[in-house]
């Protein structure tokens, strides 16, 4: 089957990136490099072409209870314009998917799920719809998305743009116009997500190319800066098998709200302890860990890296990895396997840079 294309893949194109499949799309990976990439986020602005993911709307007199059914996090009475972070669980506590839910209005809640996700969320979501008096919308064919991170985002945003962004908090959206602007980032910088027409984030792009004051930047420096920051990628650090509370997300599952689905089975995991967790491990020498690579304590496997890299902001190779609960404690040394050679390393954080965003 042949990969989709963003709105902006000719644009792409012209400007000489690398493109990959990912996701079922083709997307670029870099424009020069990544780590330039990368500081040009951590440092000033950069700009991605996101219009990959998936937009569910939600609408109708049962809205607000259908989405505190699917979802992890609690939405109810939250003013209008807030922003949740969490996830869609199945009843074994496995996770669907994570996402973001926006509180446009009163039983009004647009959902932005991950690319890859979109057939599998949609089907799953059409299921559980039954016995809600809602309107269900999958509109991810409308909507292109830019993500513009970094230091100078909101200048840029406002001054480029023209989009009045300043009032936007964190975690909050608004409309202007058939345009949504929120104030999210999953790159540990402050950063907005613009939501429009196909024919509009082509007019936004093109402007912010021709100010200079923005990088373009691939999906390659948007995992190595998402990393940093401890963030999860679905399909690294959450999956079908990894659950919420695996993961070290247990604060967006609100077990004192009614229900949602998986509650019981998470509810038992966080009481009992899970028996892997996702940790974070520094190695002692520079090599780089990858997806899949054993994780080994005095020689015997208990775990997998799920993502791995030399950091470009610390300047150290660590990983996040999925261990038996036993070797999960801060300061435990472990190791890790690439190729024929062992690493020796030791548990820390996942979080290996500070995020910066403007609360």
């Amino acid at each position: 089957m042949e990969n989709k294309k963003t709105c902006l893949y000719d644009k792409h194109v012209a400007l000489g990136a690398l493109m990959s499949p990912f996701a079922g799309f083709e997307m670029p990976i870099q424009y020069s490099n990544i780590t330039d990439e990368h500081v040009a986020v951590r440092t000033a602005c950069g700009v991605f072409d996101v219009s990959h993911m998936g937009e569910v709307t939600v609408k109708g007199p049962d809205a607000e209870r259908y989405v505190q059914h699917i979802f992890t996090n609690d939405v109810k009475g939250a003013p209008d314009g807030q922003v949740f972070y969490g996830m869609m669980c199945y009843e074994n506590g496995g996770t669907v998917d994570d996402l973001l839910v926006y509180r446009m209005k009163e039983n009004d809640f647009f959902l932005v799920i991950n690319a890859a996700n979109i057939d599998k969320d949609w089907a799953w979501m059409q299921d559980q719809a039954k016995g809600f008096n809602i309107d269900l919308q999958n509109m991810s064919e409308h909507y292109g998305q830019l993500a513009v991170q970094g230091p100078e985002a909101e200048k840029v945003v406002e001054e480029v743009l023209g989009l009045e962004c300043k009032e936007l908090v964190f975690y909050t959206v608004k409309t202007i116009g058939d345009i949504i602007v929120s104030r999210t980032g999953y790159t540990g910088e402050d950063g907005f997500e613009i939501y429009a027409t196909p024919d509009k984030i082509n007019e936004y792009w093109d402007k912010l190319m021709a100010s200079g004051r923005c990088k373009p930047c691939g999906l390659g420096c948007r995992d190595t800066l998402r990393f940093e920051v401890g963030l999860p990628l679905y399909g690294d650090e959450l999956s079908n098998d990894i659950t919420p509370v695996m993961a070290g997300l247990s604060m967006f599952c609100k077990f004192d709200k009614e229900e949602f689905i998986g509650k019981e089975a998470l509810q038992q995991q966080k009481a009992e302890g899970p028996k892997q967790r996702v940790i974070g491990i520094e190695l002692k020498d520079n090599a780089i860990p990858r997806h899949g690579y054993p994780v080994l304590f005095e020689g015997e496997k208990v775990g997998e890296v799920t993502t791995g890299y030399h950091s470009i902001s610390s300047d150290k190779s660590v990983c996040m990895a999925l261990v038996d609960a036993a070797h999960a404690k801060l300061g435990t040394e472990l190791a890790v396997q690439i190729r024929k050679k062992v690493f020796p390393g030791v548990v820390v954080k996942k979080r290996f840079y500070d995020k910066h965003y403007k609360k």
